[in-house]
């Protein structure tokens, strides 16, 4: 059985990158802003699954005795805790950020 080392988190890349759309999805899309801000809030529930779902295949292996490395468990899960902190961060700010915006006067 081969030793599962610790795998490094994927990287997210630039936020000014992720608005880049093909053709359809752009036409469909009017604001380019709108579109980085949608993007972000996706990547960051979909980090949030990936890391869940290799906490729950760490648990699965750890229980049935194929983990050859204990320690990947605990670091899974800092990890998927991170990734939760940086999405209720986001959702945090973007509440914050909506609630200035209907305080200022037209």
């Amino acid at each position: 059985m081969e030793a599962g080392f610790i795998t490094p988190m994927t990287i997210w890349g630039d936020i000014g990158n992720i608005g880049q759309l093909n053709g359809q999805e752009e036409r469909t899309r009017s604001n380019g802003q709108a579109a980085i801000f949608t993007d972000v809030f996706k990547m960051a529930i979909n980090q949030v699954k990936e890391t869940q779902a290799d906490v729950e295949n760490k648990q699965y292996l750890l229980s049935t005795g194929q983990l050859a490395d204990a320690h990947t468990l605990p670091i899974a899960e800092a990890k998927a805790g991170l990734t939760v902190d940086v999405l209720l961060t986001l959702r945090n700010k973007t509440l914050e950020a909506y609630n200035e915006l209907i305080k200022i006067n037209v």
